[in-house]
């Protein structure tokens, strides 16, 4: 079988991530909890990605598969950020940061594959709260927006 374009331990662990991240996000977030505002932004996170893989089928598979996989995989990206924002176990903040180079890299790969335009390269954030200068946090990601 041929090789895949990504590593396959890095897509696993984002499809893992993802998955359990959206379980947490189906529960109703408490503005009381501390961990509200994570399940907050999560939740907006989950739905601008649901909202960007429903797509209206063009009659071209490749052109559709890119439409629907680029939209998951900045979701897996946004919510790679909530856990850098948020997060404080080490091993998983590094999970969260390959995740973010990783699908980054895939989508870039999509895109140069369909001919399409490559987005502004961005550093992967390295700090909990604080975006890297120029690195301005998603506006569907910014509290209360």
């Amino acid at each position: 079988m041929g090789r895949l374009p990504f590593r396959s331990s890095r897509f696993l662990a984002a499809l893992f991530l993802v998955a359990a991240v959206g379980i947490i996000a189906a529960a109703s977030p408490s503005a009381l909890s501390p961990e509200g505002p994570f399940l907050t932004e999560n939740q907006r996170a989950m739905q601008v990605m649901m909202a960007g893989m429903s797509i209206k089928p063009s009659g071209d598979v490749d052109q559709d598969f890119a439409a629907m996989m680029i939209p998951h995989h900045q979701g897996a990206i946004d919510m790679a950020v909530l856990e850098l924002r948020y997060g404080r176990n080490e091993r998983l903040r590094r999970i969260a940061q390959e995740i973010i180079v990783d699908q980054q890299q895939e989508i870039a790969a999509m895109r140069l594959a369909l001919g399409q335009p490559l987005p502004p390269s961005q550093a992967a954030p390295d700090r909990p709260s604080t975006p890297a200068p120029g690195m301005d946090m998603p506006k569907h990601l910014r509290s209360g927006t």
